[in-house]
């Protein structure tokens, strides 16, 4: 079961660049049986994650694309004609939300308020009230996707019932090569009508990977402790954190630690506090508070450091490194252009080595330092 969960996670990886943490976020949302949604700019591949997610799972699927204009019967299914006519209202929902598994809704902050409160009572509920009649829906997990969090006080509600968020942002300029590399290769897969991978999981597999996960939602004293003067500290700092979405997140933090073979949680899995932010501007702050405590923890369990989130490979920082240097180095003129591509690709990689704080990437650091010098005394910048 973990392995196949590890397996998908994986392949998503192989397609989507610099996507681990969403990736592994999204498997773990399943996982706790709670919602998730990718917040970002058009282009930042929300939409084609999830559908890819989506089609490796072997569960009824619903995708819908929101608009303010969006009337209930597109989302929860048309109207039963003859039962109408024999004075009985109900909708036929096959194939339609109340009948899925796993859902993706597309600009789910368009949402209007003809079909938010059926929206809410499915998400949190799990029920859906078919003319009268309450139903229990079989949802799995919900992702939505927006390109800016909800401004409008009337979609915070909803907006409530996505436990995790993530943002999607465009990949920083060092990815850029490999980037391209993937891109065309899916691209070519496409023209080529390459078959896609089929299922890794089904609904059944879902189900008991869910029993799993609730046997390892006792937390020990010493996380607990950790994650109670956490809590406080975020909301100290203005982010509102429910009781109710505390509680939830032991969910997701027990999936963490099913994901990755153990028996319980410990202090790796509050990286999942990095993702409660309700505005973007709160993301920072907890990133500030979360990753502290994680590099302390990581420090003292190497073997526990995985790959993944905001870390990067240090091997495609160092190649990309390589790549740069023949560019700057090379007998080949550089243009101003490039010259100011390359140079906005070190610092970032800077500021990506200072990040991983190991002592390979100490190393690394001096060359990129070494490669800065050479550009500055090479005359093209001045000082």
């Amino acid at each position: 079961m973990v392995q196949r969960l590890r397996a998908l996670a994986r392949s998503l990886e192989t397609q989507f660049l610099g996507k681990q943490e969403a990736i592994r976020l999204m498997v773990l949302s399943v996982l706790a049986g709670e919602h998730i949604a990718l917040i970002g700019p058009p282009g930042t591949a929300k939409s084609a994650l999830v559908r890819t997610f989506a089609r490796m799972m072997d569960s009824r699927y619903f995708e819908y694309l929101l608009t303010r204009f969006t009337e209930p019967n597109e989302i929860f299914g048309p109207v039963d004609i003859p039962a109408f006519r024999q004075g009985t209202y109900r909708r036929r929902t096959d194939g339609m939300m109340p009948d899925s598994e796993i859902v993706f809704l597309d600009e789910i902050f368009k949402s209007n308020s003809a079909i938010l409160n059926s929206l809410l009572t499915i998400l949190n509920e799990r029920k859906f009230n078919n003319g009268g009649t309450v139903i229990d829906v079989p949802l799995l997990s919900v992702f939505g996707a927006s390109n800016e969090v909800p401004a409008d006080e009337s979609l915070q509600a909803i907006f409530d019932r996505f436990l995790l968020r993530v943002r999607s942002e465009h990949l920083d300029a060092y990815h850029f090569q490999e980037l391209v590399q993937r891109g065309v290769a899916l691209e070519l897969q496409r023209f080529g009508g390459a078959q896609t991978q089929g299922p890794l999981l089904n609904t059944r597999d879902l189900l008991a990977a869910q029993a799993e996960v609730a046997r390892r939602m006792q937390i020990s004293d010493e996380l607990m402790a950790t994650y109670k003067s956490m809590v406080f500290q975020i909301r100290a700092e203005g982010v509102s954190l429910s009781d109710r979405r505390v509680v939830k997140l032991l969910k997701v933090m027990a999936a963490s630690a099913f994901f990755d073979g153990r028996a319980q949680a410990d202090v790796s899995d509050l990286f999942v506090l990095k993702h409660v932010w309700n505005t973007l501007e709160q993301a920072e702050i907890l990133d500030g508070i979360v990753a502290p405590v994680l590099e302390g923890w990581f420090r003292s369990h190497p073997e526990a450091r995985r790959a993944g989130g905001m870390e990067v490979s240090l091997e495609a920082l160092l190649a990309e490194v390589q790549r740069i240097r023949g560019s700057l180095t090379g007998g080949a003129p550089v243009s101003d252009l490039q010259l100011f591509a390359h140079l906005r690709a070190l610092g970032e990689i800077k500021a990506a080595l200072q990040s991983l704080a190991t002592d390979p990437a100490r190393r690394a650091l001096q060359e990129v330092d070494q490669l800065l010098d050479h550009v500055l005394r090479s005359g093209r910048i001045s000082a």
